[in-house]
């Protein structure tokens, strides 16, 4: 009799865990293409071949062709860890089980918040938010915390509805495209990461010249390292120490990070909350 309690109580245990596979051969990472996925794909080179050292598994770049792309592979099981920014994580964890690991922290601040803006070509009328209604706006992907979300949060503290309030409103797919669009004037304004701006500008991608900041954002947890919770525990644990434990100061300068630090789920819920306020919680194409 004690035999089958001893029993009964070992499957009702079971029942409630997570359940794990073995720990796979290769390790799949996915990226946002934030910006053109080719160039995604080559600025991660050096991560895979590091990842590889650390983990002592092959290591696959995974670089789909929009943020959607990305959140629906993370669903399906095509990848096992991908770098996503916080509005499209938590668009995929109403639908997988999922769990952020670490965030990078921001070498211009010293701490793992990023910022958006709002910018228009340098010789606009425009000065403030507000006289931004009714013209013609640039975001990135529908799914991009900083290109769409947190544009539309301040388009909205100026009494500006992204949704019924500007013209014509494009979706570049880009944070490049989006300053691309506002530099040479093809629309009156953009949003975009602040930090990529600010890249875009040093390489030459973007003339600073022809660009202006009238808003900046208030600060943003920067971009989690999620995995599929379903990993391997020992995995997991590995594959963050490998962020945590990154020194090389070329591999850190290609992240554009000054190290790692932990993050959490809750650490994303402020994004959550605007994100069904303002109707983008579900991914969209764009």
């Amino acid at each position: 009799m004690l035999g089958v309690l001893l029993a009964a109580a070992l499957v009702a245990a079971g029942c409630g865990a997570q359940e794990t596979g073995p720990a796979p051969e290769t390790i799949r990472i996915g990226l946002v293409p934030n910006q053109a996925p080719e160039k995604v794909q080559a600025e991660y080179e050096p991560l895979k071949a590091y990842m590889e050292r650390e983990l002592g598994k092959k290591v696959e770049l995974d670089v789909p062709t929009s943020y959607t792309a990305t959140v629906e592979a993370m669903v399906n099981d095509r990848i096992d860890v991908a770098l996503f920014g916080g509005l499209t994580y938590v668009q995929a964890r109403e639908r997988a089980e999922i769990e952020p690991l670490v965030t990078d922290i921001n070498p211009e601040t010293g701490t793992t918040k990023y910022r958006s803006a709002i910018i228009v070509p340098a010789e606009s009328d425009i000065r403030s938010v507000d006289q931004i209604k009714g013209k013609t706006f640039a975001f990135g992907s529908t799914s991009s915390t900083s290109g769409s979300l947190y544009p539309s949060i301040m388009l909205m503290a100026a009494g500006i509805d992204y949704r019924t309030d500007l013209g014509r409103t494009t979706y570049t797919g880009g944070h490049d495209a989006a300053a691309a669009a506002v530099a040479s004037g093809k629309v009156d304004a953009g949003g975009l990461e602040r930090r990529i701006l600010q890249r875009l500008e040093r390489d030459g991608t973007v003339d600073g010249s022809k660009v202006r900041e009238i808003e900046v954002s208030e600060p943003i947890e920067g971009y989690p390292w999620v995995v599929r919770e379903s990993l391997d525990p020992e995995l997991r644990d590995q594959i963050a120490e490998a962020f945590l434990t990154m020194k090389d100061p070329k591999l850190l300068d290609l992240l554009h990070a000054k190290g790692f630090e932990r993050v959490s789920a809750s650490d994303y819920d402020p994004i959550e909350k605007s994100a069904r306020e303002l109707d983008l919680l579900t991914p969209a194409e764009g």
